[in-house]
């Protein structure tokens, strides 16, 4: 990692003292600090008042038990945490991932990224995030109904349309969103729609919020190309993941014109070299919920799965990581460049390691980071949440041109903040100052709380 500048130095040791093992935590708050020294030179008074320091302070860890019980009658026991870190905007706002890798440092790295990517939204919200270890692969609809309301059970107590708000992430769709606003108006007894987001359509939820994060990306990317004259329009695209996010940012790179080749799960990936077959990605992957290599399967002809293969030593125009956390690491940014990539959209958070980051900045790759680019899910459950308020539906087409013209104000906003703070094309940079601005600013507007 880059140093930081001195003075932001003994905010990143007591960071590191006091969350000590929690390496994701500590890497994306490293990368804001990093940002803001150019902040504090040229405005000292952001580091008074220990402003910095409250930032990187989660306002309250929730960690609770998970008992339910599966099929079999046995008793299961996962563990639960929501991680209010930042409401100076508004209700903290932020997913719920399912996945045996969560652990508090994972919920913590995603809270802080969310507090920024949700300033750079321009909605009334803060940062938070949340989940649970609990695997749902292979588990039956019964099983994940009796998790997720247990995991209700407890977390209701500290949900509400005013106090904090979440939605899905890795592990958590529709169906487990359904499961869990249930059980939250069975134990409050009223109908508060507002108090999850991504809900199914008959029940409060919002056309294209299933697409949003992948369209949301995509958008921002055909911004950042056109900065230096070009498009998607004929690009090679790879986009690791074959969940919500990377199906989606799939469907809107063949819109404006882009060929998307590869795609992956964490078994392999494939490779379609005439470009993924869209309807039967989203037939394996949203209707019979199976696994990748079922894709060549079906098709037979003219496509290839590669088993634990990495999905970056794929050539490409255009590489759009919509995975998980790290999963870009320096050797494949190596291996991009090498191919020729142009530009790289975050639509996980924090897909990119430091290492990566650092090769395709110095190697001359337009960089979107995730707090920016993949911002494009949260804005609109935040449109979803301005719905349920007005009792009031908005169509697809409606929705879809406020997601995108967010989507050009993120772009614009990081684009100007990084000429303001001389560096040009810098998109991190941008991302994290123009995000920090908005919130240290209402912060202190509030007092020292």
């Amino acid at each position: 990692m880059s140093k930081i500048d001195e003075k932001l130095q003994p905010v990143l040791d007591e960071v590191l003292r006091r969350n000590a093992g929690e390496a994701e935590f500590h890497q994306a708050v490293h990368e804001v600090l990093e940002s803001l020294g150019r902040v504090v030179a040229k405005h000292p008074d952001y580091a008074s008042d220990a402003l910095i320091e409250r930032i990187c302070e989660p306002e309250r860890q929730i960690i609770f038990r998970v008992p339910w019980v599966d099929d079999t009658g046995q008793v299961q026991i996962n563990r639960g945490f929501r991680v209010q870190f930042n409401s100076a905007l508004g209700p903290y706002k932020g997913g719920i991932r399912f996945h045996p890798s969560v652990n508090l440092g994972i919920v913590k790295f995603l809270g802080f990224e969310q507090i920024f990517k949700n300033a750079l939204t321009g909605m009334p919200i803060g940062g938070g995030k949340g989940g649970s270890d609990f695997n749902p692969r292979g588990r039956s609809d019964g099983e994940i109904m009796r998790f997720c309301q247990a995991f209700m059970t407890e977390l209701h107590r500290h949900l509400g349309e005013y106090t904090d708000v979440p939605a899905g992430d890795i592990g958590v769709g529709g169906r487990e969103i359904g499961y869990m606003f249930g059980q939250y108006k069975r134990l409050n007894n009223r109908y508060e729609a507002g108090v999850l987001t991504g809900k199914g359509l008959a029940y409060g939820g919002s056309r294209a919020r299933t697409e949003a994060t992948g369209f949301g990306l995509v958008y921002f990317v055909q911004q950042m190309l056109g900065t230096k004259g070009t498009s998607l329009d004929g690009k090679r695209v790879v986009v690791s993941g074959s969940g919500n996010v990377a199906i989606y940012a799939i469907e809107k790179v063949r819109q404006f014109g882009g060929v998307v080749m590869a795609c992956s799960d964490s078994n392999g990936y494939i490779l379609d070299e005439n470009g993924i077959d869209l309807d039967l990605l989203k037939e394996i992957k949203e209707v019979r919920r199976e696994r990748l290599s079922e894709y060549v399967r079906i098709k037979k002809s003219g496509a290839h799965y590669i088993e634990d293969g990495s999905i970056w030593d794929v050539p490409c125009d255009i590489a759009l990581p919509c995975a998980t956390q790290n999963e870009l690491t320096a050797k494949d940014a190596a291996t991009l460049i090498k191919n020729g990539v142009m530009a790289v959209g975050e639509g996980a958070n924090m897909p990119s390691t430091p290492e990566a980051v650092a090769l395709f900045q110095n190697g001359g790759v337009m960089f979107a980071p995730g707090k920016a680019a993949n911002a494009g899910g949260v804005a609109t459950s935040a449109l979803e949440m301005q719905q349920n308020a007005s009792r009031d539906s908005w169509s697809f087409e409606q929705t879809e041109e406020r997601l995108a013209q967010i989507m050009r104000n993120i772009h614009d906003n990081c684009a100007a903040t990084a000429e303001e703070y001389s560096a040009p094309g810098n998109y991190v940079l941008g991302a994290n100052i123009a995000g920090f601005v908005r919130v240290a600013e209402a912060m202190r507007a509030l007092g020292v709380i």
